[in-house]
């Protein structure tokens, strides 16, 4: 078993992880300062044809993330396509998408705080369970390394369509809103919810 194998049974079962459906975020205040260099790379993406995974992470996923790290002067760091192979006799191994960490200046992955999931087949409930599963590797993978993190967020995402998910103490949750491209300051607002949570809780 991998990553990818998972479904949120198998979570409870394995883990003794319960998923629930609930809103997770209260007032969202919209990003409203977008860069004019991701407004246009957006915008050049508009007229091609992005279909599969590759494109939507080159296009899409790639560029907002950059511009989230820009803005929060390097908090973070992004690691895409990246092993984070934890405990293989548990499934908690294989490639993950997109790994935020806090930026540490490690060449390898350190300190991840959240997981990203493209979804695949544009669909984006066949990715939660993946996700779920990568946000306990991250979990045990952060305590292993003796920084335990008691939540780690989530986000599985077609490009167009986001959404949110948090392990923690209470169990998973998943968002019951998606977020979209199309408002893209409501999406930017929604990380830094996510980053502020991180400044403040790690020191």
């Amino acid at each position: 078993m991998a990553y990818t194998s998972f479904t949120l049974d198998d979570l409870e079962e394995q883990f003794g992880i319960r998923n629930r459906r609930e809103r997770l975020f209260g007032e969202i205040t919209p990003v409203l300062i977008i860069s004019d260099w991701l407004a246009q790379t957006l915008k050049m993406a508009e007229g091609l044809s992005v279909k599969s995974e590759k494109a939507r992470s080159e296009l899409l996923v790639s560029p907002i993330l950059l511009e989230l790290r820009m803005q929060n002067d390097d908090f973070f760091t992004v690691y895409s396509g990246d092993m984070l192979n934890v405990d293989e006799d548990r499934g908690l191994n294989g490639e993950c998408d997109f790994i935020i960490a806090k930026d540490t200046g490690s060449f390898t992955v350190n300190y991840p705080i959240l997981q990203l999931v493209e979804a695949k087949k544009q669909d984006i409930e066949i990715g939660v369970p993946q996700c779920a599963a990568q946000m306990v590797g991250a979990k045990l993978f952060n305590d292993r390394r003796g920084h335990p993190i008691d939540v780690i967020y989530g986000c599985v995402t077609t490009g167009d369509d986001w959404l949110f998910l948090r392990l923690g103490t209470d169990g998973l949750i998943i968002d019951t809103r998606k977020f979209y491209l199309g408002n893209l300051g409501q999406l930017l607002g929604v990380f830094q919810i996510i980053i502020d949570f991180y400044r403040k809780s790690l020191v």
